[in-house]
């Protein structure tokens, strides 16, 4: 799935030797490049251009991967070239553009789907739906949220499975 366990050996002298890339920049949107600078430059807390590894843990979580402590290690030890504990900008922009290509969209629609599903039915009902624009500011009504359920709704009884959500999701681009 990911570069990080599959980079070329080091040799002794802690020299990195080249890796092959397999994603490129170009994979990843204009805004979510700036997503990855964003969450980099707030979290390289002495602006020295790089991060430690209990900040390359937060600016991860900022994008949306919890990673376990294991793999952080991996993350550091793999791209500290000059052994500080430390990852510069362009390694951790390579490590989330991999990241992020990597992802898949069915995890990350199903942790989306439980987000509105805060009661634990396996189903997004009026309740969930009008929970989730309250909390985003958003002045819908009931009927405009009805009529949004109803439109999904593929088995009729009002509201939406998981099932449902997936296939809503993938059917836009996003997820396509």
């Amino acid at each position: 799935m990911s570069r990080i366990g599959t980079s070329a050996a080091r040799p002794s002298s802690g020299i990195a030797t080249a890796r092959p890339r397999r994603k490129t920049r170009s994979e990843v949107s204009e805004e979510m490049r700036h997503e990855i600078r964003e969450a980099f430059d707030l979290f390289d807390a002495d602006r020295s251009g790089k991060i430690d590894f209990h900040e390359l843990k937060v600016a991860m979580r900022a994008l949306g991967f919890d990673v376990k402590r294991e793999e952080i290690q991996r993350i550091i030890t793999e791209y500290d070239r000059d052994q500080t504990g430390e990852i510069n900008f362009q390694d951790f922009e390579e490590v989330m553009i991999e990241k992020i290509s990597n992802r898949d969209p069915t995890e990350e629609i199903i942790k989306a789907f439980r987000l509105f599903d805060d009661d634990n039915t396996g189903r997004i009902s009026l309740k969930n739906l009008r929970r989730v624009a309250k909390e985003l500011s958003e002045n819908i009504s009931d009927e405009e949220l009805m009529a949004m359920i109803q439109e999904f709704d593929r088995d009729g009884d009002g509201e939406i499975d998981e099932e449902d959500f997936i296939a809503i999701l993938k059917s836009t681009s996003a997820f396509a």
